[in-house]
């Protein structure tokens, strides 16, 4: 039996003609690994993806209450419908803005977008409607002051109020470090397991309603370019699985539905910018899930040296280096980890038994609500 203290899930997914995630240039993102620049894709794009899909694996369809990130929670959900030109309401919005998001929080600019879950946007409005009803806009915003000062651990107290994404990704807030959230699961930037491949595209918008007949320009209405790039990229996540648990205040089946969920999600949701004229919907071709209770360790470094582009079977040669930099480890560390994989390769990973998604999800999930795999 091995003691299920961390889930490892390891992926490789490949993608053709793709801008899944763009930098402040509009181009691919990228990182130099191996002296070698790989395409990328960020942890914040690829959570954002998980957190907001929606089909049967969604995460809202748990039961556990949502949340959202923003500088505007006060204006749009705790307040809202109110006039933000009655004095009161004004006083409130100010004391709550400061509140929430530290002195200067009066000023959007200097508000840092937090998270809130739904559970804590209810407890809030029912604290301003209380303030609200006091007879005057200095006691309304006085009261909002004196909630904050006297009883904030209210808020931090309440189950489950910073809201499912909180407990499996944390919260940071800079304005009250104890309202601050440990993340249970961890996600790295995927990459590219070879040199990135990009393309320039370039394109043209043709008006229909021209007539060449009566002298218009034959030209485009438009031009463009857009970079292009596909790749085999490799995933990694890591579940702390104790802290997941607390952070679900102690429901274990709810975490083992969380992970069950987030295999899925994790496996067929796509990340990706230009969905409308590149349709990168992709399923993962490889899925290593480990658990164990020693550290977590990537195997992104099978792939330091990048794998080389001139084969016709890039997906066999990743997984055979992938299984290859497994078998040293084991060889080095021990083989500690219980493992199931989900692989379209026909080169084998090393004591993985294979498993189609359904029943690996089932595996991951029993890992949890177990606390231990055989």
């Amino acid at each position: 039996m091995a003691t299920a203290r961390f889930l490892q899930i390891h992926t490789l997914h490949a993608y053709p003609a793709a801008l899944l995630n763009r930098d402040d240039a509009g181009l691919a993102k990228r990182i130099p690994f191996g002296g070698a620049t790989r395409g990328r894709v960020s942890s914040q794009c690829l959570k954002r993806h998980w957190r907001k899909a929606d089909d049967e694996w969604s995460l809202a369809k748990l039961g556990v209450p949502m949340g959202v990130r923003s500088k505007e929670v006060v204006a749009r959900r705790i307040l809202d419908g109110r006039d933000p030109a009655d004095p009161k309401v004004k006083a409130v919005a100010d004391a709550l803005l400061k509140g929430l998001y530290g002195e200067k929080g009066t000023d959007a600019k200097n508000r840092q977008a937090l998270f809130f879950g739904e559970p804590e946007i209810t407890f809030l409005r029912a604290e301003a409607e209380k303030a609200l009803a006091e007879p005057d806009a200095k006691k309304a915003g006085a009261a909002i002051e004196s909630f904050f000062k006297d009883q904030r651990a209210n808020l931090r107290a309440l189950k489950d109020g910073a809201g499912l994404e909180s407990a499996l990704f944390g919260r940071m807030v800079t304005s009250d470090p104890a309202a601050n959230r440990d993340a249970a699961i961890h996600v790295a930037h995927a990459l590219t397991v070879h040199t990135i491949e990009r393309e320039l595209d370039y394109m043209t918008a043709v008006d229909d309603l021209t007539r060449r007949e009566e002298g218009d320009d034959a030209g485009a209405a438009g031009l463009f370019d857009m970079e292009l790039t596909s790749g085999l990229y490799y995933g990694y996540v890591v579940v702390d699985v104790p802290l997941l648990v607390a952070n679900l205040s102690g429901e274990r089946e709810i975490a083992a539905l969380v992970v069950k969920h987030l295999l899925h999600l994790i496996a067929k949701v796509t990340p990706g910018a230009k969905k409308g004229s590149t349709a990168p919907y992709t399923h993962a071709e490889l899925i290593l899930v480990e658990a164990g209770n020693r550290q977590p360790r990537t195997l992104a470094n099978a792939f330091r040296d990048p794998v080389p582009l001139k084969t016709n079977r890039l997906l066999d040669t990743t997984v055979e280096r992938l299984a290859a930099h497994l078998v040293r480890l084991d060889t080095a560390y021990g083989e500690a980890e219980a493992r199931r994989t989900l692989n379209l390769s026909e080169a084998p990973i090393p004591a993985a038994a294979s498993l189609g998604i359904v029943a690996l999800a089932e595996w991951a999930a029993a890992a949890v609500r177990d606390g231990s795999v055989a």
